[in-house]
């Protein structure tokens, strides 16, 4: 049975003031202010005051002007769940919902993430990743041949640090890689390619470290990694729960719950995986901080599991409060 929010004071359900972080400036920024306005509805039908803050160069002062009981992140992207906006609730001692400043870093890292899974054992696709350096100053482009030995194709071509698969491209073969590689490269400032694992693409949500019902992404050929296709209604398919064998989903529970202890996760995440059928799930990478809105696969997930979405949002507040480390100047004193 889940519980309702708790306030610092220890009584259920008391009415809190609670600062929703949205927008912000990154290439997300739509997605964010849609998952930001679905999460302070869901606050106010709990009771909550709400205060929305876009994430600008004002959020410090808003921050200690308001001074809320906690803050809700509902930011997407570098500046946002990259560990930016964690470190500065935690200077001002504010609680805040999601993962911790070390995991953000991780998750959003994409080749960090990958190196950190591929050491912990869990299954991870190939891959080799370089910067604009070596690319434009060192002649990374001259390695091709070794990436197509190494690798071979197809690829997918991805920035490091983006999501919502923002600047993801399909390399069918070599003469695909620079048109791939400019398009990744206009994002970050670091790429990664990365070998194609044909099969099923899945996603599995954790709340507080507990998975949640499998959601199975079903694009159509032409949208897979297209960025309108995610938060279009209608141009992909969901299917929650998958149709999976219970032995499959117990498996892909365990690697995406590995994963998401792997990498520091807290609260909440969501861990995107392929499903090989010989070689069975591989986790493509982890979201700190997955999308709220009405597309998005979190509160799908969590509707399966019987979890509306005032309900989550309740749960994610709660978690907050609960890992809320106090500084050592305080909890010393």
């Amino acid at each position: 049975m889940w519980s309702h929010s708790v306030a610092p004071t220890g009584r259920p359900d008391s009415r809190m003031k609670v600062a929703v972080l949205k927008g912000g400036s990154s290439l997300e920024r739509q997605v964010s202010l849609r998952s930001g306005a679905r999460v302070e509805d869901a606050l106010a039908s709990l009771g909550h005051e709400v205060i929305p803050i876009d994430a600008d160069a004002g959020l410090v002062r808003s921050l200690k002007d308001e001074r809320p009981d906690v803050a809700f992140i509902a930011l997407h992207g570098p500046r946002g769940e990259d560990g930016t906006p964690q470190e500065l609730l935690e200077i001002l001692d504010i609680p805040y919902t999601g993962s911790g400043v070390a995991s953000c870093i991780r998750c959003m890292d994409k080749v960090l993430a990958k190196h950190l899974l591929r050491a912990a054992g869990l299954p991870t696709p190939d891959w080799v990743a370089f910067n604009s350096t070596a690319f434009r100053e060192l002649g990374a482009a001259d390695a091709l041949e070794e990436i197509e030995a190494r690798l071979g194709f197809p690829l997918v071509v991805k920035p490091a640090a983006q999501g919502s698969a923002l600047g993801v491209r399909f390399a069918a073969s070599r003469e695909d890689i620079p048109e791939a590689l400019v398009s990744a490269f206009s994002y970050d400032d670091r790429v990664l390619l990365q070998r194609h694992v044909s099969g099923r693409e899945l996603a599995v949500s954790l709340l507080d470290g507990n998975a949640l019902p499998i959601v199975e992404v079903r694009a159509k050929e032409e949208d897979r990694f297209n960025y309108e296709a995610r938060y279009e209604i209608g141009r992909t398919e969901y299917v929650c729960p998958a149709d999976l064998p219970d032995a499959t989903t117990a498996s892909v529970h365990e690697v995406a719950t590995r994963a998401y202890e792997t990498l520091g996760c807290a609260g909440f995440a969501r861990v995107d995986l392929m499903l090989d059928e010989v070689g069975g799930p591989a986790v493509l990478e982890a979201n700190a901080i997955p999308g709220l809105t009405d597309t998005s696969l979190l509160p799908m997930a969590a509707h399966a599991s019987g979890l509306e979405f005032e309900e989550l949002v309740a749960r994610i507040v709660e978690l907050a409060l609960e890992h809320h480390v106090v500084p050592a100047s305080r909890s010393s004193a």
